[in-house]
């Protein structure tokens, strides 16, 4: 606040038309570069897949791919299974995530942060490592193979199921967690006062308050699931999903016209499934009060025994698949010598360890143009009119619904066909990029929801104080977003860390990322080594983790700066 009073006396002789013009000027900046980053980097890859779907290889425009595909039985079938799995996915975590969210939530027995810390792991590491964990347990050399003699087959549709649930659990979770909290005490008071058993209250009180948490919760388990690739990579065997799919007709057969329509048939399910989650989350967000009172833990013997044994069991499960993983990558011979070494270590193919060093590298540049980027768009939202800010909020959004899967391919399309954009093609920018758009809705909303938190008297303060939008940013906005700002530069460089699907067209043989490697070590056969990389990968996540708390926390608030 000084340094507002400090430029007082500069701000009354100076021309007031400059400062209008560079305010002017700031705007436009602040609106049309990111703006046309956003255009360039998400909006023309994805016209280009469009009109490559609707182009057949002798160049004529039309419907003859989309018809091919449909006469395809493989596709088709890709197609049901990629529907089934994700709807089974998404029921097992509803019921799970409901029942850990209110164990969490509503009841007051110990054991959360052994909970909550399971449910972190997943969000560390890329997706395959669930799979990997799963062939390490129930694989033919797995652990209950060889100890107990049980032949359990961990590819296919089970495996894939059981890989899936455990990483969209965590997500789940959060989303039935928040809804939760939403709930006014008040109510439940009012409902015992009538004598209302705690069946009815939850029937009539607790479910009808968290339905949109519940809705939204479930459709982002399904998108996840569709749109997954690492899991259905290492453990999807023959069971064919669309992710696979676009994978094979691009890379294995080449045929990117196919590729394209395939990816367009998994845009459309996602989108869908994100705008119906959108939908409920507004709605969920609408539903809140802030007058509400927060429903206060109890215990109920029965139920906490029956949540408490169901909640630490799907927390055993996971720490079992993570660690077996890290555990495995210490073992000389899994699960035949089990002596401690570290010669797994000692990555020779892929590239040795320069792919986990290409991440670091492509993470970190992901990270600090994506939080420039995102913050200048978020700050020209207050001045923009309405009607514009409301489409500018609509595109910055978008990327939510699209899978990376089809934004690598959209990559490849748009920027290794010719013309200047090519020069991109094969640089850690274009990949970094793509990871950045990839979450730039996530980190939007972070940054939007940031600031909201800015006082709007201190705005009004600097105002009258003859500052303009210089001196706002300087002494108003950025120091209460400097958390946010840091929240949303690790959450960009950890999720672009760990990110397979977005970039596995994407890479070179000079340019290669840890997660694409690992997939490579395990096609290969090397899954003690794939799990030593994942486990170098988790701990440069974990890491990551650990320095965005202790920056939160030393991070001044912004009230004793002022």
């Amino acid at each position: 606040m000084n340094s507002i009073f400090s430029h007082r006396d500069q701000r009354r002789v100076s021309l007031p038309i400059t400062y209008l013009n560079f305010d002017k000027m700031l705007v436009i900046a602040s609106t049309l570069i990111p703006l046309i980053c956003l255009l360039l980097f998400f909006g023309y890859p994805l016209y280009i897949v469009l009109i490559r779907s609707l182009t057949t290889p002798d160049g004529t425009v039309g419907l003859a791919n989309y018809v091919q595909v449909f006469n395809n039985p493989t596709l088709i079938a890709a197609t049901l299974n990629s529907l089934l799995l994700s709807f089974m996915t998404m029921l097992i975590a509803l019921l799970l995530g409901f029942a850990i969210a209110y164990r969490l939530e509503r009841t007051s027995t110990r054991g959360r942060a052994f909970i909550t810390v399971a449910l972190a792991l997943p969000l560390l590491a890329p997706s395959l490592v669930q799979g990997l964990g799963l062939i390490f347990i129930f694989g033919r050399n797995g652990l209950i193979s060889q100890w107990f003699g049980i032949s359990i087959n961990p590819y296919g549709f089970y495996g894939l199921l059981m890989a899936n649930v455990l990483y969209a659990l965590p997500q789940v979770v959060l989303i039935i967690q928040a809804a939760l909290r939403q709930s006014d005490a008040r109510l439940y008071e009012a409902a015992e006062v009538m004598g209302a058993n705690g069946w009815e209250k939850f029937r009539d009180i607790t479910l009808p308050n968290a339905k949109f948490g519940l809705v939204s919760a479930g459709f982002v388990a399904f998108t996840v699931t569709i749109t997954d690739f690492g899991n259905a990579a290492v453990i999807g065997g023959n069971f064919r999903v669309l992710a696979t799919e676009i994978y094979n007709q691009v890379a294995g057969q080449m045929n990117f016209s196919m590729g394209a329509v395939v990816g367009i048939l998994l845009l459309i399910p996602t989108v869908v499934a994100v705008s119906i989650e959108r939908f409920a989350a507004r709605k969920q967000s609408a539903s809140a009060s802030e007058s509400a009172i927060q429903v206060t833990p109890d215990r109920n013997l029965k139920r906490d025994l029956i949540l408490g044994a169901l909640t630490h069991s799907c927390a055993f499960v996971i720490y079992m698949v993570i660690g077996v993983t890290v555990f495995a990558s210490f073992i000389d011979l899994w699960p035949y010598r089990m002596e401690l070494t570290l010669r797994h270590y000692n990555i020779s193919m892929a590239g040795g360890y320069r792919p986990l060093w290409m991440s670091l590298w492509i993470s970190l540049l992901a990270a600090s143009v994506g939080v420039v980027l995102i913050f200048l768009m978020t700050i020209s939202m207050k001045k923009l009119p309405t009607q514009i800010r409301r489409i500018v909020n609509f595109i910055a959004i978008m990327p939510v619904g699209v899978p990376g899967l089809v934004l690598g391919l959209a990559y490849i399309l748009a920027f290794n066909t010719g013309g200047p954009l090519t020069l991109l093609y094969g640089t850690s920018l274009l990949i970094g990029l793509c990871n950045l758009y990839h979450y730039h809705s996530q980190g939007f909303l972070t940054m939007m929801t940031g600031l909201r938190g800015v006082p709007a008297s201190l705005e009004d303060t600097c105002t009258c104080f003859g500052g303009g939008m210089k001196e706002t940013l300087r002494d108003a906005i950025v120091p209460f977003m400097m958390t946010t700002c840091i929240a949303v530069f690790f959450f960009v460089f950890m999720r672009s860390m760990v990110s397979l699907s977005a970039v596995i067209f994407l890479i070179t043989p000079s340019i290669n990322v840890a997660p694409v490697a690992i997939m490579q070590l395990s096609d290969a056969g090397r899954i003690s080594e794939a799990a030593a990389f994942s486990t170098c990968l988790m701990m440069v996540v974990v890491t990551a983790m650990l320095l965005l708390r202790w920056l939160i926390k030393k991070v001044p608030s912004p009230e004793k700066r002022s």
